[in-house]
């Protein structure tokens, strides 16, 4: 029996179920009642609290809580990559929370380029600490010391390890769930070579992956490219980035990166080795890092107006049966939802039977699409008697239909279809969204028009400040995101800068960007 609604004395509407009674005020903040088009912020706040990603931590402004359901999909990606490092020689590893000030200040840079997010411990108990202690912003100052001391010959290279931890950065404006928060998850990774090329060549290799797992577990496409030096990592000799697009948002939004830090900490911390020659080097090193940001992107490019929608690679459950019960049926129902879970037992399907039997089938249905689960399978007297079901996509609330004994490969071909088209329909998103400009005007009206503007640029600190300022005396607040390399020997269409009268010397992607 599904939900029925009744409007009592014009107060509240009440849902009557077989066995339940909720009325409108316990029902209260269930789906999403806010259209992305109309306030996007307000629509991503609801989804990602009301489909049990995440919930508000009051205690401290900016910290949340990641429920089951949010860490079930950092799970998968966490599966996933963790495998693809291992494949590569990684191994993970676990260091502390802390650092002490000194080794934190070793690189002035590095510790610049974080001073405002640092948090400091300054007393234990009633205690004042004679030296205050940071709480790890990243991992270079606290994992550095100990590479000093484990690396001596050629043959202790190249070492890389791999943490899975969270990390703490306090300064920041506007918190948002997933994206910017005083405390994240991640996994950062740390690398050790003898030469300047094998350093250079991982770089790639793990931007690639961070590039796989966007694209070919969360169907969302992202624009592979170096960061211009204003916005490398501090520290770093240069930082690649893969950088995604809201298009709902207008903005752009940093995904993961891959830093070179060339030999500047190995310098610092004296990481050296001894060569086949018997000679003493500086190693050359890297970082990379991929984080819990992620979900949030997910979240912002497949949500619609229902929730979320879950790519079914990382879907906790991708199938959902629901069994529609009716008296003097529930035997003949259930024994086909049996039959059902037999067939996805050898499956990698994660398929999960509904048996609250206290919610409504249409209470269901809301939940799990709420939640974005990729298909439904619906149960019920006739469907078990014939041994055909119906299917509904998430995606396209498209229903189809298959026998009971084609049901294992339907499933498995439609969730495949499903993370094709999720992937393909946001590509071809993305590059309507990038448009080429030449000029000031044609760049004010492409980002105007809430798009990313790819511009021939001189690459001039002076231009880049000039850039900056123009665009806060208009009001439209922007950064150049990174130089991709897709076109990197795309030919200038003239010679000068898009912003000056300088030449150009790349092409480098600017938008509005969270």
């Amino acid at each position: 029996m599904y939900a029925r609604l009744f409007r009592v004395a014009d107060k509240h509407t009440l849902i009557v179920t077989p066995r339940r009674v909720y009325s409108e005020k316990a029902t209260k903040g269930f789906g999403i009642d806010t259209k992305k088009q109309e306030n996007f912020g307000e629509w991503y706040r609801q989804v990602v609290t009301r489909a049990g990603l995440i919930d508000y931590y009051p205690d401290v402004s900016g910290c949340y809580i990641l429920k089951p359901w949010g860490y079930s999909i950092w799970e998968q990606l966490q599966k996933w990559l963790d495998q693809e490092f291992k494949k590569a020689g990684v191994q993970n590893a676990a260091f502390p929370l802390f650092v002490s000030k000194t080794a934190l200040e070793q690189e002035k840079s590095h510790i610049e380029g974080f001073a405002a997010e640092v948090a400091w411990i300054t007393q234990a108990g009633d205690q004042q600490l004679a030296t205050p202690i940071a709480v790890r912003p990243t991992s270079e100052t606290i994992m550095y010391p100990a590479y000093a001391r484990w690396i001596k010959s050629h043959r202790d290279l190249p070492l890389m390890l791999n943490q899975w931890n969270s990390v703490v950065r306090w300064e920041f404006d506007r918190p948002m769930p997933f994206i910017r928060s005083r405390e994240f998850l991640w996994q950062e990774g740390h690398s050790v070579f003898a030469t300047q090329k094998e350093a250079e060549d991982e770089v790639m290799q793990r931007l690639k992956t961070y590039q796989q797992a966007y694209e070919n577990l969360l169907a969302v496409p992202v624009i592979p490219g170096t960061k211009h030096s204003s916005e490398k990592f501090a520290g770093a000799e240069y930082t690649t980035s893969v950088e995604g697009f809201i298009s709902d948002a207008g903005r752009g939004i940093q995904a993961a990166t891959s830093h070179h830090l060339g030999q500047i900490f190995s310098k610092i911390f004296d990481v050296t080795y001894t060569t086949k020659d018997d000679t003493t080097e500086h190693a050359w090193q890297n970082s990379w890092g991929f984080s819990t940001r992620s979900i949030g992107v997910m979240a912002m490019v497949h949500g619609d107006d229902k929730g979320l929608v879950l790519p079914p690679r990382v879907a906790p459950i991708q199938v959902v049966v629901i069994p529609i019960l009716r008296k003097g049926h529930e035997e003949e129902v259930y024994k086909a939802v049996e039959r059902i879970e037999k067939l996805f037992e050898k499956s990698e399907v994660r398929l999960l039977v509904d048996r609250r039997e206290h919610l409504s089938p249409g209470f269901k249905y809301n939940d799990w699409e709420l939640k974005g689960v990729p298909l439904r399978i619906d149960v019920g007297a006739r469907e078990a008697n014939e041994k055909n079901f119906p299917i509904t996509l998430r995606t396209t609330n498209k229903k189809i239909t298959s026998s009971e004994g084609q049901l294992r490969e339907c499933i498995e071909q439609t969730l495949e279809e499903i993370q094709t088209t999720l992937l393909e329909n946001e590509r071809a998103k993305l590059n309507e969204n990038v448009r080429t400009v030449t000029n000031w005007t044609e760049f004010m009206s492409v980002l105007n028009d809430r798009k990313l503007a790819l511009a021939q640029w001189c690459g001039h600190s002076q231009c880049e400040a000039q850039i900056k300022k123009s665009c806060e005396d208009s009001e439209t607040k922007v950064k150049h995101l990174n130089i991709p390399f897709e076109f990197k020997d795309k030919p200038f269409t003239h010679e000068n800068c898009f912003a000056c009268e300088s030449h150009a010397k790349m092409w480098i992607l600017y938008g509005k960007s969270y």
